[in-house]
Order: C-alpha cells, then sequence, then structure tokens
C-alpha cells in the first residue's frame, strides 16, 4: 500500500498522501487513524489505509464550478478513448478548432486518436463527416479522480 486517503474533520475526501506523510499527521497530531491495515504496524502506529483531520479544512475548490481544464483530465473524462472512433485517444481535439476561436475548455475539447485528429483538420465535425460518439462535459470531481 503505497497511498494513505485523507479525509476531513467532517468524513470529506480530501486527498492521498504517502504513508510517511501520514506518519507525520499522526505524529503531529494534526490527524488520527480512521482505518488502519489489520496486523501491520509501522511503529506504535497502526499502518493507516485512511486518517482523519482533526479540524476540519475549508476546501472552496470543491464548491466552484468543476475542476480546471487540463489535458490529462480530459482524457481521463473521455476514458481514453476517441470521440470519433472509440479507438485509443493520443491527443486532444478542438470541437471549434482555436484558429476559429475555439478555446482550451472542458466543453469544446475531446480526446481523439490521431488519425481521426488528423482527418478532422480545421474543420469542425459536422463539417468534416465526423460525428462526435458523445457530448463533452464539464467533469465533477469524483469523475477524475477515478483511478
Amino acid at each position: 500500500m503505497d497511498a494513505v486517503l485523507v479525509i476531513n474533520a467532517d468524513l470529506g475526501p480530501l486527498h492521498k498522501v504517502s504513508v510517511q506523510h501520514a506518519i507525520r499527521m499522526l505524529c503531529r497530531r494534526v490527524a488520527e487513524i480512521h482505518e488502519a491495515e489489520p496486523d501491520r504496524r509501522i511503529g506504535v502506529f497502526p499502518m493507516p489505509r485512511v486518517v482523519r483531520l482533526l479540524r476540519y479544512v475549508v476546501t472552496r475548490w470543491r464548491f466552484s464550478s468543476g475542476p480546471a481544464w487540463s489535458r490529462s483530465g480530459v482524457h481521463v473524462r473521455d476514458g481514453h478513448r476517441c470521440a470519433y472512433c472509440d479507438g485509443r485517444a493520443s491527443t486532444i481535439d478542438h470541437v471549434l478548432p482555436r484558429s476559429r476561436g475555439g478555446r482550451n475548455t472542458w466543453k469544446n475539447t475531446v480526446a481523439a486518436c490521431y488519425p481521426c485528429n488528423q482527418r478532422k483538420g480545421d474543420r469542425t465535425p459536422a463539417e468534416a463527416g465526423m460525428p462526435l460518439r458523445y457530448e463533452p462535459v464539464v467533469p465533477g470531481w469524483a469523475t477524475l479522480v477515478r483511478l
């Protein structure tokens, strides 16, 4: 086990940290073990799976409209599959091309394989005769956290 889930005082998930970082949090008494590996110990501490913060941490980002756009986020949202042919995606395609004012946003980008991206070129999907298999959406935080 190489990652420990950190949850807020209200039991909401925050992020993952290394086991070493989790042990430091326990030593500094900013967290307590919420769930541990059975029969495994690191010194005096049971091997943590989940640690809970003792004080609530305000996380404004959890209540925003969604995560910031990123290329890797688009690939995760789309399951690393091409939006045109369902093949293995290797690039990002802009639905409205950047040369026509398209921006790097969740609703204007999709994962695409290299051949489909080249075939579409500087056109919209309708102009290229390449319909999208799905409508791009802004993902939630939980969508991007999946492994």
